[in-house]
């Protein structure tokens, strides 16, 4: 049985261990608030550019645009998207095994390029034998859309010059503080299948769309002397990217309230732990204690007994 200063010691540091998983869960709790508020002040925007894909692909079922085609090139872009510090549960963790485990195919080692964003993410690929084509960390401490516009400027570069066939884009979306789901999402070529269009809305869009030579319209840019499957290339042109970047800055919020909200997760189950640590060492310490005094107070009485 452990001395009565090694349980001491032990309860010590147990509750120095229980006040740190305090102040870090607190701290997780406010980052969590500002990341929500950053993430629902982007929604609108979204569902906008949203609803305006749908609209346009709705109306250029048959242009061969370079953003829809599929490609040649056989490899991969992926953007993994973790976090760059621990204790968040299985934050990190499930990012790698969704795509090491569940989507090993979909991603052979020599084929996939890995855009890592976030340290975690890339110890994690790494030691399954992924190479890291790009490193990001620092984008995740606060990511900015300007972060987002950079690397999607990049990856389209490379996928219009057929370096890369596909574009992924691997996050952890946030929908509770219970709550967090790995994600897996194609960006490129654009599948029209995966966008829902309201078929009743055909007629006003397609005013609207018409309306664009007026420079009235939704749907810009249209440019004078280009026919009408020019203008609609040029839309896409414009409209593919920015729902592009959009997405990744969205990744981006969805992935920071993930985090936090899977660290408040964690560190409250680890001072919840921690209190049952300290309540079994008590109960231990008050044992020893009553132990020690019993053996003191025979020893006592038997050194009178042998004294009389």
């Amino acid at each position: 049985m452990a001395s009565m200063r090694d349980i001491k010691r032990r309860k010590e540091s147990v509750t120095s261990t229980q006040q740190i998983t305090k102040a870090m869960k607190l701290v997780a709790t406010v980052k969590l608030q500002k990341a929500r508020g950053k993430a629902e002040s982007n929604k609108p925007y979204f569902s906008t550019l949203y609803d305006t894909i749908c609209s346009v692909l709705a109306l250029t079922k048959n242009v061969d645009h370079k953003y829809i085609k599929e490609s040649e090139s056989k490899n991969k872009a992926l953007i993994v998207i973790t976090s760059n510090r621990g204790l968040a549960g299985g934050y990190n963790s499930n990012i790698v095994k969704m795509i090491v485990n569940e989507n090993k195919d979909k991603f052979p080692k020599e084929e996939t390029y890995v855009y890592a964003i976030g340290k975690k993410g890339i110890e994690g690929l790494t030691r399954k034998g992924y190479s890291i084509h790009k490193d990001y960390s620092e984008v995740i401490n606060a990511p900015l859309y300007s972060d987002a516009m950079e690397i999607s400027k990049e990856l389209l570069t490379q996928f219009e010059k057929g370096e890369i066939g596909e574009i992924y884009l691997a996050y952890t979306n946030f929908k509770n503080t219970v709550s967090q789901e790995a994600k897996l999402i194609k960006l490129l070529p654009i599948d029209p299948g995966d966008f829902k269009f309201d078929e009743s809305h055909d007629d006003r869009i397609q005013m609207n769309f018409e309306g664009s030579a007026a420079g009235s319209g939704d749907f810009t840019p249209f440019v004078c002397g280009l026919d009408d499957s020019e203008n609609e290339e040029a839309v896409l042109d414009q409209v593919i990217p920015n729902y592009m970047r959009s997405i990744i800055y969205g990744a981006f919020l969805e992935a920071v309230a993930s985090e936090n909200g899977a660290r408040m997760q964690a560190m409250d189950s680890a001072t919840s732990n921690a209190e049952e640590m300290i309540a079994d060492l008590s109960l231990m310490y008050n044992r020893a204690r009553q132990g020690a005094i019993t053996q003191e107070l025979t020893e006592i009485i038997a050194g009178a007994e042998a004294i009389s």
